[in-house]
């Protein structure tokens, strides 16, 4: 008899990387997301009944899909409804074939029948729907497709696990009771859709890279969930260059994990980074992305999006051996061409640091000063952070303190709050 306990890990495992596909492809059957996840659930119970006295079978993914379409077959026909159920998905060719797997055996044949790429294309769009607020789209996409738990999610968002629970639920039912089509967007609807679905991805690694609150300077968890997502997604949809642009993004940005912390956990600003801790292989994918979201610009004519104008910048800093051998003229320009797509007082700032290192801080310190004001940016703890430090740089020692002050004053985040604060000592 297998071992048990060797059993329950496989059979984990095995969850983790399957759940997101057999939620899709029992959706693509029943129209509901929540149905969908009980009845994915129910097989993983069936797994765990079984495969502990029978051992993991030879494809235990295609395995818990066909059971997963059963437990779907067996509710249709239960369903009132059934012939409406079977008109509204147009007696779905997967459905009927479905119906004649006699058992276990033709399980990976099945599997093979199933257009995966298209279900899970499908999920990743329903469950960024814009009629889902962002920290719910977040909560489901983590749930559904990263396979992260309720407490798990809870945890990485620094909010307690009922909140995440009640997030979910709600999710699930705004989406059911507005009959959200299970469906990737097509024609003018496709951009505003592809938008939502990038920008939940970008917001996941974002939070992961620079933690908000809490203790620890990185999430790495996360940064780990997002990038596999914008894989995902690029396999997905290899023709929309902002995929690429946002998978070459985060490449590029997660091959510096290993180097933004000391052994301590304390940040490590770029600049003083240990270049020989980034992950090259990270880099040479973060490369080859951004490559192919440029080539799918140009072939398109359109011009470059704002992941791959980023990923662009983050490419300089990647081909750079060396902090002072960073091509800043290069990423100011970058810079310009990212305010003209996508104008924003974050931008601008950043836009400022890249003049300041290209050109002088005082060039820096005067687009540093027109944001002063910027409502958008009053409680953002980076203003006077970078403000602070052109103030330093250019010998205005008390500015500088009283600025790095007020920048760690606004930080939750404890590791950055303690940076801020040295930066702040005379």
């Amino acid at each position: 008899m297998p071992n048990e306990r060797t059993t329950h890990e496989a059979i984990a495992a095995v969850w983790r990387i399957e759940q997101a596909r057999i939620v899709a492809g029992v959706a693509r059957m029943v129209r509901d997301i929540g149905l969908a996840e009980e009845l994915a659930q129910d097989a993983l119970v069936a797994a765990l009944e079984h495969w502990p006295g029978e051992g993991v079978p030879a494809n235990p993914g295609a395995w818990l899909m066909t059971t997963a379409k059963h437990r779907a077959l067996d509710r249709l026909r239960r369903d009132k409804n059934l012939a409406a159920k079977l008109e509204q998905i147009g007696l779905d060719l997967e459905a009927r074939e479905a119906l004649v797997v006699p058992d276990f055996v033709d399980a990976l044949d099945a599997a093979r029948q199933d257009d995966i790429g298209d279900d899970l294309l499908r999920l990743v769009f329903t469950a960024c729907h814009p009629l889902l607020s962002p920290d719910a789209r977040v909560a489901l996409t983590l749930k559904l497709l990263g396979g992260l738990t309720t407490a798990e999610i809870a945890r990485a968002c620094l909010v307690p696990e009922p909140t995440i629970a009640q997030r979910i639920v709600r999710a699930k039912r705004t989406l059911a009771e507005a009959r959200v089509p299970f469906e990737v967007p097509r024609g003018e609807d496709l951009a505003p859709r592809l938008a939502s679905v990038l920008e939940v991805v970008y917001l996941i690694f974002n939070e992961g890279y620079t933690a908000t609150a809490g203790d620890d300077w990185m999430r790495p968890a996360l940064c780990d969930e997002a990038l596999r997502l914008a894989r995902i997604l690029a396999e997905l949809a290899p023709e929309e260059a902002e995929v690429h642009g946002l998978a070459a993004l985060l490449e590029l940005q997660a091959s510096r994990i290993a180097a933004r912390t000391d052994e301590q956990g304390r940040p490590v600003l770029l600049a003083d980074q240990n270049r020989a801790r980034w992950d090259h292989l990270l880099i040479r994918r973060g490369l080859a992305a951004l490559s192919r979201a440029e080539q799918l610009s140009a072939r398109q004519g359109q011009p470059l999006g704002p992941y791959t104008l980023q990923a662009a910048i983050a490419a300089c800093h990647a081909r750079a051996p060396k902090a002072e051998a960073t091509d800043w003229a290069g990423i100011a320009a970058l810079y310009d061409a990212l305010a003209q797509a996508t104008p924003s007082p974050v931008v601008e700032l950043n836009r400022a640091v890249a003049v300041a290192m290209a050109f002088g801080p005082a060039a820096g310190l005067a687009i540093v000063d027109t944001l002063v004001s910027e409502p958008a940016l009053k409680n953002y703890q980076w203003l006077p952070a970078v403000r602070g430090d052109l103030l330093a740089k250019l010998g205005r020692a008390d500015e500088a303190r009283n600025e790095f002050l007020r920048a760690a004053a606004l930080a939750k985040n404890e590791r950055e709050k303690a940076l801020l604060m040295a930066r702040a000592a005379p």
